[in-house]
């Protein structure tokens, strides 16, 4: 028996998991350098593995290591909780996965490479960016006229009438200053003006007319024309980054601060170089035409049909000499930036949107996968990815983020103190979350904090039978969250930028999510059985246990894990609910979305006692209650001898 067949400290976990998931990437930055969708708190998979610690004195939170002699898998380790929290309580691992974003990410974040070595050699890379791309973002102050760089440019989106062209954007209003003046866009001159708290205007930039007269500007709420009363129609038969019309340029002067202007005849010649080039970059069409997927047909109904047609001109200069300066970098400092390369995508494609607006935000960029999902601006926002400061979306801020503070976090990782007074991090003295490399499961026998990572299938693992300690892992999440479709977004790229750091041509019909699947919940079943039966296989039958976290309002979820699990010959020894998911986060907002995980802890049947579980006779509709019942009925039918049939029709019965 293990700790946790009986011990878990759910109070806890759920007090550290609630503060974890409103920042997730400020808890554990070194897992952050990549965009990967649904990740678990890092808090509760720490939790998990020191309840497998057999040292009672290192099963402390706080404590370091506790898991040196161990191997630990996870065959479908997505961002690469398990990987990272394992290794830094000294177990060796072993990842895998299909696609091979999670590989490159884990390989990159875990892998040991002095900061000074990927400091300069960003600063070098940058350097040699500037100096090819400056003139295509350069724009001049509007108060004194100096030459300086563009932070952004805000465009409107093209619609026409029988009247003519019209532009909509998201609001007339640009920026609410803490003094209360507004800066606001005129609907017919495009002029960039303020307004004072007495309502009073002035302060008009001077603009220059892209076409004569200037089409008005609407708010997106206006659907139809105020003048022929036609209804406003969209240009879909122009490639999206064309759809929009320049506005409004936002720069930093060192005299004047930060400002917003009109455009002007120089950003336009400025724009129409960049054009120029959009022409003669090495891209071939054909190995960017969208991938079919239930997110990427949102791309497809809108009539996008090529990856290329997402981002401007300015955009692809920016990535085609990026792809060209990586080249010749050494392997793991060409990983780190062209992963780094890679996710500033999120917020440097036609797809980003303002959300400067509003008084006192955050910041101006409302990036591509806000939602979970792809959306489409009214008001576009073009960013400058080599603007100097560190502003939203710039490499420079993600470099700092992503690999700098990951890197130095790595060094000497740091856990929250549950305190209602502070927000107090205190260091895990001799933890390190970064390790070796190795190429053979042999190489996993001696040492401590070694990594073994596999692309392809879990179905078919090249490990031998009875050899890992445990199986801690989070599957995908049914039919709803569809990682590797809106994946297809970065790997265009990836392929590109890291032509030799993994496998492009795997086969996406191995997804347990695969979207191409019609009959996804038996696609599920049958994929997940089969990953787990592997596991089943490689599991140290003594004290060997599979632990991974769920949950889902579906009864086809439950159903298909509950027949995957069975076949596979698992069976339930506990389960515990913990805190999950930020109610707050965009993409559940006012949903009835679930926001906790059920921990399911597993052994082969074989070692299982029999008569654990009780049917459950209702399913409470609350987050918390509904988890642990929907946890309490399928360990009560792994034990049952139910048919599939009766299974989900159970299942169907409990849920509705």
């Amino acid at each position: 028996m293990l700790p946790i067949d009986t011990e878990f400290d759910v109070t806890f976990a759920n007090e550290i998991a609630r503060l974890e998931t409103f920042n997730k990437h400020h808890y554990r930055p070194n897992s952050y350098l990549h965009k990967w969708w649904a990740r678990r708190c890092g808090s509760t998979f720490r939790l998990i593995l020191k309840q497998l610690v057999t040292e009672e004195a290192a099963r402390d939170y706080y404590a370091p290591g506790g898991l040196a002699g161990k191997i630990i898998l996870d065959p479908m380790m997505g961002g690469g909780t398990t990987l990272h929290e394992a290794i830094r309580l000294g177990a060796n691992v072993i990842g895998a996965d299909l696609d091979p974003i999670p590989m490159l990410q884990v390989r990159a974040s875990l892998a040991e490479v002095p900061l000074t070595e990927l400091e300069q050699a960003y600063r070098r890379f940058y350097k040699q960016l500037r100096v090819a791309l400056d003139p295509f973002f350069e724009t001049n102050c509007p108060v004194c006229q100096a030459p300086t760089q563009l932070q952004y440019v805000l465009y409107g989106w093209r619609k026409h009438c029988a009247c003519g062209p019209a532009l909509f954007v998201d609001s007339l209003t640009l920026r609410q200053e803490a003094d209360g003046t507004t800066l606001c866009l005129h609907p017919q001159t495009h002029a960039v003006y303020h307004v004072d708290e007495d309502g009073r205007g002035g302060g008009e930039t001077a603009v220059s007319a892209a076409t004569s007269p200037l089409p008005p500007i609407y708010e997106k709420t206006v659907t139809h024309c105020p003048h022929c009363a036609g209804e406003f129609t969209p240009e879909y038969d122009l490639p999206h980054y064309a759809r929009y019309e320049p506005l409004v340029v936002v720069g930093y002067c060192t005299q004047h601060r930060l400002f917003f202007k009109g455009v002007d005849e120089a950003d336009r010649a400025a724009l129409r170089r960049a054009d120029a080039c959009r022409e003669t970059l090495p891209f071939v069409r054909e190995e960017f035409a969208i991938e079919p997927g239930r997110k990427s047909h949102q791309l497809v109904l809108k009539g996008i049909e090529n990856y290329l047609d997402l981002f401007s001109s300015r955009q692809l200069l920016y990535l085609a000499r990026a792809i060209d300066l990586l080249q010749p970098l050494p392997t793991l400092l060409k990983l780190n930036l062209g992963l780094l390369v890679s996710t500033s995508l999120e917020f440097n494609s036609m797809l980003c949107s303002y959300k400067g607006a509003a008084k006192r935000r955050s910041g101006a960029i409302r990036h591509t996968f806000a939602h979970h999902a792809y959306a489409f601006p009214s008001m576009a926002l073009e960013n400058n990815p080599l603007f100097r400061r560190h502003t939203s979306g710039t490499l420079n801020k993600l470099f700092q983020a992503r690999i700098m503070n990951g890197r130095i976090w790595a060094q000497q990782p740091r856990e929250r103190k549950l305190s209602e007074d502070t927000a107090e991090f205190v260091p895990i003295a001799g933890e390190v979350d970064a390790g070796q490399e190795v190429t053979a499961y042999a190489d996993l026998q001696t040492g401590q904090r070694r990594f073994l990572l596999m692309q392809g299938s879990s179905t078919t693992l090249a490990l031998p039978d009875d050899s890992v300690s445990f199986i801690v892992t989070d599957p995908p999440y049914f039919d709803s969250v569809q990682y590797s479709d809106l994946a297809a977004f970065f790997r265009v790229w990836l392929r590109h930028l890291l032509p030799d750091a993994a496998d492009w041509t795997y086969d996406i019909t191995d997804s347990a999510v695969d979207p191409h699947k019609n009959d996804r919940a038996s696609r599920y079943t049958e994929l997940l059985t089969e990953i787990f039966q592997e596991g089943h296989r490689v599991l140290c039958k003594e004290n060997g246990r599979l632990i991974f976290t769920f949950h889902h309002w579906n009864p086809k979820g439950w159903a298909a894990l509950t027949l995957a699990l069975r076949a596979a010959g698992f069976r339930l020894v506990s389960r515990y609910v913990v805190h999950a998911e930020n109610p707050v986060s965009v993409h559940i907002n006012k949903m009835k979305s679930l926001l906790h995980d059920a921990v399911l802890v597993l052994v082969p049947a074989e070692a299982a006692v029999r008569g654990a579980w009780q049917r459950p006779l209702t399913i409470a509709q609350e987050s918390e209650a509904f988890t642990r019942d929907c946890a309490t009925l399928l360990g009560w039918l792994l034990e049952s001898e139910e048919s599939a049939a009766a299974i989900q029709q159970i299942w169907r019965e409990a849920l509705t």
